[in-house]
C-alpha cells in the first residue's frame, strides 16, 4: 500500500485548561496541541514528519472542554504500528481504537489531557468546518451559592447577588445572526459574523448559576465576552436593550467586564449526519461578510 495515502481518524478527548496556555501550539509555553502532538511524535518518529491535529474549536488559555473533537491523517503504516504483534492466540487490535489507549499511556494517568475515543472518520469529515454548532457552559458562584475550593479552577466566585432573571432575558434577547465585533477579540483577516444559536441561564446544584451557550462558531473570547455582558445585567449595571444596543453598534467595547477563562468549558461539538459532512465543511469554508446579514434579514 501507498504510505502517501492516509486515513482520517476523529478523536474525541477532554482536558482541565487550568495548567494550559490555550490549544494552539506555541514556543516554549504548555498546550493541548502541543501535548498531544508530543505524544504522536512518540508513537511515530519513525516514520518522520508528526502528524498534524486538527481541532474543532481552539480554546484560550485557562479554558477547559469535555467533548472536545479533532481529526489526524494517518499512513496505513502509522495506523498498523499501533496494533501490537500478534502471537498465536494473540486476538487482533483495531489500530484505530488503539490511538486513545496508546495516547493515553504516555500522558499518564494523571495527566490533565484524555482522549476518550479514537475511530475512523466518515467521508468528508473535518473536525473544524464539518461543525454545525460548539456548546459551551460558564459557572459562576455568586454570593448566594456556596464556595467549593475543589471547584475553585472551574467556577468563578462573584461577590455579590447576581439577578439570574434578568440575565437570562439578556441572552434570549442577544441571540440570532449577527456582527458579534462588540463580543469578540479582533482577529486580522478572521470574520466576527456568527449565529448565537442559544442562550440561557440557570441555577445548578447549590445554586451555582450555569450559562449554556450554542453557536455554529464563536469568534475570539465571545463567550466569555457574553458572559460578561450579561452579568452587568445581572448586576444592574447594564439593561437589556442596553446588551441589545452595543451588539448592534459592531464596536468593541469597555461597558462590560470579559470574565475570566476558568469558569468556562466546551461541552459538546454538533456535526451533521455522514452524508453531508463534506457539504458542510465546504459551506463553512466560505467566508461570511455583511451580505449575509441582509439576506438574513430579508427572509426575516
Amino acid at each position: 500500500m501507498n504510505d502517501s495515502v492516509t486515513t482520517r481518524l476523529r478523536l474525541d478527548f477532554s482536558y482541565d485548561g487550568t495548567n494550559f496556555a490555550g490549544w494552539s501550539k506555541q514556543p516554549r509555553l504548555r498546550t493541548v496541541q502541543g501535548e498531544l502532538e508530543s505524544a504522536m511524535t512518540t508513537l511515530f518518529k519513525r516514520f518522520g514528519d508528526t502528524p498534524q491535529i486538527t481541532v474543532a474549536g481552539r480554546t484560550d488559555a485557562g479554558v477547559h472542554a469535555l467533548g472536545q473533537v479533532a481529526h489526524v491523517d494517518l499512513t496505513h503504516e502509522q495506523i498498523s504500528s499501533l496494533e501490537p504483534r500478534r502471537g498465536k492466540g494473540t486476538p487482533k487490535r483495531d489500530g484505530p481504537a488503539a490511538l486513545a489507549r496508546r495516547l493515553n499511556g504516555i500522558a499518564g494517568l494523571s495527566s490533565d489531557v484524555w482522549v476518550t475515543k479514537s475511530s475512523i472518520a466518515p467521508p468528508g469529515f473535518d473536525a473544524r468546518f464539518s461543525a454545525t454548532w460548539r456548546r459551551y457552559e460558564y459557572r459562576i458562584a455568586d454570593s448566594s451559592a456556596p464556595r467549593n475550593p475543589l471547584l475553585r479552577n472551574h467556577t468563578v466566585w462573584f461577590p455579590a447577588i447576581l439577578d439570574d432573571v434578568a440575565m437570562n432575558g439578556a441572552a434570549y434577547a442577544l441571540t440570532g445572526l449577527h456582527d458579534w465585533a462588540a463580543y469578540c477579540r479582533p482577529r486580522e483577516g478572521a470574520t466576527t459574523i456568527r449565529t448565537l444559536q442559544s442562550f440561557e441561564w440557570r441555577r445548578g446544584e447549590g445554586g451555582i448559576l450555569i450559562a449554556d451557550v450554542k453557536a455554529d462558531a464563536f469568534c475570539h473570547s465571545m463567550v466569555r465576552a457574553l458572559v460578561g455582558a450579561t452579568v452587568a445585567v445581572g448586576q444592574g449595571k447594564l439593561s437589556i436593550s442596553d446588551v441589545v444596543r452595543l451588539r448592534e453598534a459592531a464596536v468593541r467595547t469597555s461597558a462590560f467586564k470579559v470574565m475570566p477563562a476558568k469558569g468556562l468549558a466546551l461541552i459538546e461539538v454538533g456535526y451533521p449526519d455522514d452524508a453531508e459532512l463534506g457539504a458542510r465543511a465546504e459551506l463553512t469554508r466560505q467566508r461570511r461578510d455583511a451580505s449575509h446579514l441582509t439576506t438574513a434579514q430579508q427572509i426575516d
